[in-house]
This record gives C-alpha cells, sequence and structure tokens, in this order.
C-alpha cells in the first residue's frame, strides 16, 4: 500500500477520534521498545515549533512518555497552570488544557506499542468513560499493528 494513502488514512482516523472528544489536538505515536522511545506517527494540532520535539520522545519524558514508561493512561485538567510533574514547560506552546494520552499496548499487555494522546483547549478532567473509550480506541489500533 501507498504510504501517502496510509499517511492519508492516519489523519482522517485521527481526525474522527477528536471530533468525538470535543478535541483540536492528537497524536499517534509508535514504540520502540528495544531503545525506549516513541516516534510520531501522526499529528493534528500540534504548533511546527513543536514538532521536533515530538517526533522522538523517550518513555518517561511528557505525557506520552510518561503513558508509555507506566503503562498507564496520563491526563492533566489545565496543561496551562499545571504540569502535572509530568509535562515539559514546552507542552504549553501547544495552547491545549485538557489533556490525555493511553498507552497502546499489545494483546497480553506485556508490550508497548505506542500512545495515543488528545487534547482540548479547555481545562477538563476526563471521566473515566472518556479514559475508557479512548484506551478501547487504542485496543483497536494495537489489533491492526500486531496483523500488520
Amino acid at each position: 500500500m501507498n504510504t501517502d494513502l496510509i499517511d492519508r488514512f492516519d489523519v482522517v482516523w485521527l481526525e474522527d477520534i477528536l471530533q468525538k472528544f470535543s478535541c483540536e489536538t492528537g497524536t499517534l505515536h509508535r514504540a520502540d521498545e528495544a531503545q525506549e522511545t516513541l516516534h510520531l506517527v501522526t499529528q493534528i494540532g500540534v504548533p511546527a515549533v513543536l514538532l521536533d520535539k515530538i517526533r522522538a520522545i523517550p518513555f518517561g519524558k511528557g505525557i506520552a512518555g510518561a503513558a508509555a514508561a507506566q503503562r498507564e493512561p496520563v491526563q492533566l485538567c489545565n496543561l496551562q497552570q499545571d504540569l502535572g510533574g509530568v509535562a515539559k514547560p514546552d507542552a504549553r506552546k501547544t495552547g491545549v488544557s485538557g489533556s490525555l494520552a493511553v498507552p497502546i499496548l499489545g494483546k497480553d499487555g506485556s508490550q508497548v506499542l505506542g500512545t495515543l494522546g488528545i487534547g482540548m483547549r479547555e481545562p477538563h478532567d476526563f471521566t473515566a468513560e472518556e479514559t475508557e473509550r479512548l484506551h478501547h480506541i487504542a485496543a483497536e489500533v494495537a489489533a491492526v499493528w500486531e496483523r500488520v
């Protein structure tokens, strides 16, 4: 399959997720577990000034890196006021307040395949139901990636 078509699918798919969650930004990273690094697959709404910083993220660094390292969802209600001990100061340049990143785990949960992150401009505490919905979407991504 042509990579332009794959890239276009990723963007359309991510746009759909953002619409369902009323979010303005989103990222999808694929993990290199051996190197403990996340590599950007696609993004929507991240300012150009930050793209180089999110192309490769070490496990444990920032919101996505923390979700990968902890193998748990990581969220911040108001990134603009509180980095939560997880986000880096440059994250404020996104203009995002409410943010949520979930790990994409392999079928048995032992392997980190990547992360899926969403963010909205307004402060927002993602509910347990919203977190579970995004986690379910991440599991669908895992199923596709494991087949490929």
